[in-house]
């Protein structure tokens, strides 16, 4: 019998697990179909509604609603990007949008909807024109044939507005668009509204409401948690492929595990700390900071646990076969940030600004 020792990829909490062992199991082992097209993503979408998510926003307990985001991005990242996308949708709807929208999402949402953000432009910027009617589309749209409504915006710039459109028509929807070698099974790809009607119950908020601190970017906490939870993920399998070839006991094997793993717990309590300050009493650009911080860092830890798992597991890493491989092209696609040097100034700019700044939401 193997005596290796075993990593857990989750530190002890006095947080209950949020998804069962077997729902984590079961989304686990469907990512390598899932990814492949030969299974619905819809069913893993399933497991997360058996298991009472789909009402979550990540207000009434932020801390449940990170440690679900680290458990799923831990056993399937691709549906843990729609699941994020779906509470960020939710949230901003009942934050912006009237009490009768926020209902009509909700019951979406208990038909069997699922919900999205789509707010990259394509060639073509959607826009609604005087005559009512939708034009141009999204790129980047996750969920072609899973999300049933999305939250897009239309007029970019700082009068940007949200609208909350019906996308389940498959004939505007196309995912061979998406020509990345990770996240595959989010059925990415452009989405092509000209021509929709567009009626002005649709509109969600006030123009630039999108765009307002802290909700926008002091809400990266839900990708940081992703994030986290698919490095602990990756290590996990690493090292149950190691223990398989009796490779694990090896100390130059555990010590570059266990190095990415610590930094790996800490990155996950930096997640909570923003998630919980997201809802707290804190000035607005100190939760931003937070925010950026735990976006940032548990980027760093991703692509520093990428590097030892190819490390540890030398060529078999890189088969086609590889779960490892497969984890680690999901996560490298998924960590890519735009104007990431834009948020670390932003950042260091308001936590370096003053003694008190600089202890953030510790002090």
């Amino acid at each position: 019998m193997n005596s290796a020792p075993r990593f857990d990829p989750f530190p002890p909490s006095s947080q209950p697990d949020v998804l069962s062992q077997a729902a984590r199991s079961a989304l686990r082992k469907a990512a390598r179909d899932e990814e492949a097209g030969t299974t619905p993503i819809s069913a893993s979408i399933e497991i997360l509604r058996d298991a009472g998510l789909m009402l979550e926003d990540g207000t009434a307990s932020p801390l449940r609603t990170a440690h679900a985001l680290m458990q799923i991005g831990a056993a399937n990242l691709s549906v843990g990007r729609l699941w994020e996308g779906h509470v960020n949708a939710l949230r901003l709807i009942r934050l912006y949008g009237s009490p009768a929208q926020a209902e009509h999402a909700k019951q979406v949402i208990k038909d069997g909807g699922l919900l999205g953000v789509w707010g990259a432009d394509g060639g073509t910027p959607a826009t609604v024109e005087e005559d009512g009617v939708l034009q141009g589309e999204k790129i980047f749209a996750s969920g072609l044939g899973t999300v049933t409504h999305a939250l897009i915006s239309l007029n970019s710039g700082p009068e940007v507005q949200l609208a909350l459109i019906d996308v389940t028509d498959p004939n505007r929807g196309d995912a061979t668009q998406w020509d990345m070698l990770g996240m595959r099974a989010t059925a990415s790809g452009t989405y092509d509204f000209s021509g929709l009607p567009f009626a002005e119950d649709a509109r969600i908020g006030a123009p630039g409401d999108y765009l307002k601190e802290p909700h926008f970017v002091g809400g990266v906490w839900r990708i940081a948690a992703l994030q986290a939870g698919a490095a602990a993920g990756l290590i996990d399998a690493a090292a149950s492929a190691l223990r398989n070839m009796d490779r694990l006991e090896a100390e130059a094997q555990l010590a570059r595990l266990m190095q990415v793993l610590m930094r790996v717990w800490a990155g996950m309590a930096l997640v909570e700390r923003a998630g919980e300050a997201s809802v707290g009493d804190h000035e607005e650009e100190t939760i931003v900071s937070t925010s950026i911080a735990a976006r940032l860092y548990t980027e760093e830890i991703a692509h520093d646990t990428i590097k030892a798992v190819e490390q540890s597991l030398g060529l078999r890493h890189f088969t086609a076969s590889s779960e490892t491989g497969r984890m680690a092209r999901d996560l490298s696609v998924y960590l890519r940030q735009a104007a990431r040097d834009a948020f670390l100034r932003r950042a260091a700019g308001h936590a370096l600004s003053s003694e008190k700044a600089t202890w953030g939401v510790f002090g």
